[in-house]
């Protein structure tokens, strides 16, 4: 059995398909199905550790951008996109594989387009409330369709599709409270803020985080990811502003929290301040309480809908960047960690929301596929 994963190169894309690659592994060990062989096609690896742990082949595949704006970049990457298709149909025609999974993003486009020409069965997974372009394009020949949003099935064949929620990682399912404290050196008496901006860090979010440090920090203690690339200068800029601050020990910039630290943060947080992407759902599967800052100009504003969607379900608050200001910000959290009720509240919707089983029902559609396609 051969499956074929591909996706754009963020972490929204990638360990969605980690945790759907961890419950094909642990079906197949289930009902004993052999030579089971498993592929990622995309123009990064991303996490070259996440693909060895679960036995996943890189395939470097190039793909280029396709952006709403007028730029010689857009002709450069067609030509790099066009070279992928080639690629992609060369490695394809040899693999053969039974099926190809694919989360979206522009790094999937040669690959989704190569198996459609080879006959390859598709099944793919719809992330927001509003399709990206590629899987807008990949629902029309799609064998299967799975969404994170109820939302979004309306962008597809209806009969094609299966609400299943968002996949998520099984080690990153349940926060871990017990030494949570003494492993990220926080004191116990005091509310945790956890401020993640998504893997690869969000400008707004760490900007209106140093604006408001002064009036949050003699209340609460901040985790706080920067990503990886904002690091250093968020570094810099807080340790100017808190020198001689006597509350500056409760500030804690990471560039980037493994799964470990973000086991713990969750464990030791009583709220969280995102992004609008796929972490909404890890933060559901925690049940902590949000307050959610989508991103402005997303493409299809499918963030702003993320966002309104999960507050609609009582499971956090909308900042919108043009409203954003540390006045706004701080006295949200502040709404929210002083009122015992709506705090438990949100905790139990965020927990409602959550969709534990999302990996193990796509990845049982991608072995039954696989299976029938073997025949």
């Amino acid at each position: 059995m051969k499956i074929v994963f591909t996706g754009g190169g963020t972490g929204g894309h990638f360990y969605p398909i980690i945790a759907v690659a961890e419950s094909v592994h642990s079906i197949v060990d289930r009902e004993k199905i052999l030579n089971l062989e498993l592929y990622y096609y995309s123009d990064s690896p991303y996490d070259k550790q996440a693909l060895f742990e679960n036995g996943i082949l890189y395939k470097n595949i190039p793909a280029g951008k396709r952006r709403v704006y007028r730029s010689i970049k857009n002709t450069i990457d067609l030509f790099r996109t066009g070279i992928g298709t080639l690629t992609a149909l060369g490695s394809l025609f040899f693999l053969y594989p039974d099926v190809v999974f694919g989360k979206g993003g522009y790094a999937s486009f040669p690959v989704l387009l190569a198996a459609r020409l080879l006959g390859i069965p598709v099944v793919i997974h719809e992330s927001d409330c509003a399709p990206g372009r590629v899987n807008k394009w990949a629902g029309k020949f799609a064998k299967r369709i799975a969404v994170s949003y109820d939302e979004a099935s309306a962008y597809f064949p209806r009969e094609k599709v299966a609400l299943t929620g968002q996949p998520i990682r099984a080690e990153i399912k349940e926060k871990k409270t017990e030494g949570a404290y003494e492993y990220l050196k926080l004191d116990p008496t005091i509310p945790t803020i956890l401020v993640l901006g998504g893997s690869l860090g969000a400008e707004a979010i760490n900007n209106i985080i140093i604006d408001s440090l002064a009036q949050l920090l003699p209340y609460y203690q901040i985790i706080h990811q920067t990503g990886v690339n904002n690091f250093k200068e968020v570094d810099t800029q807080t340790k100017f502003l808190l020198e001689g601050n006597e509350f500056a020990g409760r500030y804690r910039p990471y560039p980037f929290l493994n799964v470990l630290a973000q086991k713990m943060a969750a464990g030791a947080s009583s709220i969280v301040i995102t992004r609008a992407g796929s972490a909404l759902f890890e933060i559901a599967a925690w049940g902590l309480p949000a307050i959610v800052i989508p991103i402005d100009e997303s493409h299809g504003d499918h963030q702003r809908k993320n966002a309104f969607n999960y507050a609609r379900h009582g499971c956090a608050r909308v900042i919108e960047e043009g409203n954003l200001s540390p006045t706004i910000l701080v006295s949200e959290i502040k709404r929210i960690l002083e009122n015992d009720i709506e705090r438990k509240n949100m905790a139990l919707s965020a927990k409602a929301f959550s969709t534990p089983e999302a990996a193990d029902k796509i990845a049982q559609v991608l072995i039954n596929i696989a299976l029938q396609h073997e025949k």
